[in-house]
């Protein structure tokens, strides 16, 4: 509770600084609505949504102002028309779906994890579960996106909204970016602090992240599907640490299924189902919906093609759900550990007498987190088996920063149509997370500094629905996606998930603040609140129009019904 007010001043700080520096860099295009008249049937000429056309290729760009991007390399696809599946063809789509399911390894999401065995044993795995399968259909619409129009998620947004709402859009993304990479410096630093027995405090290791920029942009220059091996490395050495641990400790085969499958939680309180929410808001994070819909542009697809879309879209949700499988065996790994050793334990139950102000010598439940739960480790099964757990903890913080960056860079790039070179963007993306953390490093100690995640996976959770309504928006116009635009099963079903994941994260937010016990931020609160739910309002609109609920259409930019396009026409119009 004490570092919220700090974090605060911290990101309005950042947050100046970048609109100071915009304002330089001409951020913010001001004229590009990209608005396109059409003539509907009753003959009304109005303005909506346009049919929107890719960027211009990286070498049309880099003529025009020596702007570069990331992924100006193109996979090509193998040609194997006579064959209905390809391991060819899905060995060269993968690669996207694994960069993505790093955000589901993150260290924010492996401490919730820990934290749910602890507290509820096996009993919540099912929610693990159903949180991955809708993180996997709200991925399959972010991928969809980018493959159909050749634009990520911030592009089409600065492309549709009005500047005013954009703008917001944006400041409400970057915090989610902000938060998510806070989280990853975090376990980044507590790892380091762990492998050397201490010896790197906290705030050392918030600035060892550094150069996570350097590596970036080394692997960087070694092609993309190098860059894609190490990620895969990285996500390799979380389930080799994460598996040792799972076969240290032998967990209940047969409790470990019965939590998965059955979704129920007897003699469960208000404390595992806080924990429950905490899932959800920790698997399905927004600034992974702009990520996906970016990552699969490396992909040489031909975009008139309608049958080679269609393929994309095929194997790209393939790659998907192999690798939030993998993600899902691996958070699954940590949940079962804890479970298992630690769940109804006490303080007392510690045996590390070096670690009494961690532990007290009391009867109380025992409670860990990142840094806690490589010391229990260690406690109840040696020194390797903390040792283990740090370098898994290592490995998802290094490479969820680098996916992190990734997702700044693209959220930057669309929104705000910059022209920065490649070193310039990736430092300042990186300098965002680092300069909160460290200040919280140097001044507080491992407690508040791991205690700040349960702030930062509100702050996300505030953030959800900026990222999943648009996406269920764009994806359901078909003036946008054309013939690929969502069908009825879908634009229902993506409604109530949303709406419902939205319900789940608010809940989680509204749990937290209460908690907090102060006048001042209950009155806070409220203020920001209203504002808050103006804009998802407002979101929301345009968003049921899509849908088709035709009678809210009054003033918006948003259509489905029929019309003929007079000025621009989309690629599949004849």
């Amino acid at each position: 509770r004490d570092t919220v007010p700090k974090i605060f001043l911290s990101l309005l700080l950042v947050l100046l600084i970048m609109s100071l520096l915009g304002e330089g860099q001409h951020l913010f295009s001001l004229g590009d609505e990209c608005f396109v008249s059409f003539i509907s049937e009753n003959g009304v000429q109005t303005n909506q949504y346009s049919a929107i056309s890719p960027p211009a290729s990286p070498v049309d760009q880099e003529q025009d102002g020596g702007f570069s991007t990331y992924f100006e390399e193109k996979v090509p696809i193998p040609n194997d028309a006579n064959q209905a599946f390809s391991f060819r063809k899905l060995w060269a789509f993968t690669g996207p779906g694994f960069l993505m399911s790093i955000a589901y390894l993150d260290p924010g999401n492996i401490e919730s994890d820990l934290q749910s065995g602890a507290k509820a044993g096996f009993k919540l795995l099912w929610v693990l579960l159903g949180a991955t399968i809708i993180g996997l259909l709200l991925q399959r619409l972010a991928a969809r996106l980018g493959v159909v129009t050749g634009m990520h998620l911030a592009e089409v947004c600065n492309r549709q909204y009005p500047t005013v709402p954009r703008i917001i859009l944006w400041l409400m993304v970057e915090l989610a970016i902000i938060g998510s990479d806070m989280q990853e410096v975090i376990g980044c630093a507590i790892a380091l602090n762990l492998l050397s027995v201490g010896r790197i405090p906290l705030w050392a290791g918030v600035l060892i992240t550094i150069t996570d920029t350097f590596v970036f942009l080394f692997l960087d220059k070694y092609g993309l599907r190098k860059l894609e091996a190490f990620f895969g490395f990285l996500i390799t050495v979380m389930a080799i640490s994460f598996g040792y641990e799972y076969v240290l400790v032998k967990p209940d085969q047969g409790e470990l299924l019965k939590g998965m499958f059955v979704p129920y939680c007897a003699g469960c309180g208000p404390v595992q189902l806080v924990q429950a929410v905490g899932i959800v808001g920790a698997v399905i994070m927004p600034h992974n919906i702009y990520l996906h819909s970016a990552l699969v542009k490396s992909r040489d697809v031909d975009r008139k093609n309608k049958n080679d879309v269609k393929e994309a879209n095929k194997y790209f949700f393939i790659e998907s759900t192999i690798a939030l499988f993998i993600s899902f065996l691996i958070n699954v790994f940590v949940v079962a550990v804890f479970a298992q050793a630690f769940y109804n334990k006490t303080n007392m139950d510690v045996v590390s007498s070096p670690h009494t102000d961690l532990f007290p010598l009391n009867n109380a439940t025992l409670e860990v987190d990142i840094y806690k739960g490589g010391v229990v480790l260690g406690c109840f099964f040696g020194p390797a088996a903390l040792y283990i757990w740090a370098i898994g903890i290592l490995a998802a913080g290094q490479s969820s920063t680098m996916t992190g960056t990734y997702s700044g860079q693209f959220v930057m790039e669309g929104f705000l149509n910059l022209r920065w070179s490649r070193f310039a963007r990736v430092l300042l993306t990186r300098s965002i997370a680092i300069t909160p953390t460290l200040l919280v490093a140097i001044f507080q100690d491992v407690q508040h500094l791991t205690g700040m995640n349960d702030f930062l996976n509100v702050l996300q959770s505030l953030q959800l629905p900026f990222a999943l309504i648009p996406i269920l928006t764009f994806t359901s116009l078909t003036s946008i996606m054309n013939d690929f635009a969502n069908g009825l099963f879908w634009k229902i079903s993506g409604g109530i998930v949303i709406l419902a994941v939205c319900a789940i994260n608010m809940y989680f937010v509204v749990v937290y603040i209460t908690a907090l016990n102060s006048v001042l931020l209950y009155v806070f609160a409220a203020f920001l609140s209203i504002a808050y739910l103006c804009f998802v309002i407002y979101l929301a609109w345009h968003c049921l129009i899509a849908l088709g609920v035709s009678c809210l259409d009054f003033g918006s930019r948003v259509s489905n019904r029929p019309a003929v396009f007079i000025e621009e026409q989309s690629e599949y119009d004849t």
